[in-house]
């Protein structure tokens, strides 16, 4: 990878680890949404719209947006047994994009990742 490309990487999984984090049964989508990993400024206009979304043939519910999409008016609350897809695209001006996404089983504990294909050291 070139340097451009590691720093996208980086803040793509960075997006994806605090995500992943933050996920506990009972935690409204409105929390989910306020803790969630903020998207840098030069990141936005080419950002994928979804933070996370249900398991299925399409991107399923619950699809909870990013903060900059987020409707307040959305609610829900991530249960326990849910399997949830954790997304990220990355990319700015002129750049290459980074979209990283991985299956999470909502356990008591927090978030179970369900792959165990490692991230690149970027």
């Amino acid at each position: 990878m070139n340097d451009k490309q590691k720093e996208l990487y980086s803040s793509a999984r960075d997006q994806i680890e605090h995500n992943l984090s933050i996920i506990r049964p009972g935690m409204t989508f409105v929390e989910f949404n306020e803790k969630s990993w903020r998207i840098p400024e030069k990141y936005i206009p080419f950002r994928y719209t979804l933070a996370i979304h249900g398991t299925g043939m399409a991107d399923e519910w619950p699809g909870i947006l990013l903060h900059p999409d987020f409707d307040q008016g959305f609610s829900g609350i991530i249960e326990e047994n849910m399997v949830l897809n954790v997304e990220s695209l990355i990319a700015e001006e002129g750049s290459e994009s980074i979209k990283l996404e991985t299956q999470a089983l909502v356990t008591s504990a927090g978030a179970q990742r369900l792959d165990s294909f490692p991230w690149e050291e970027g």
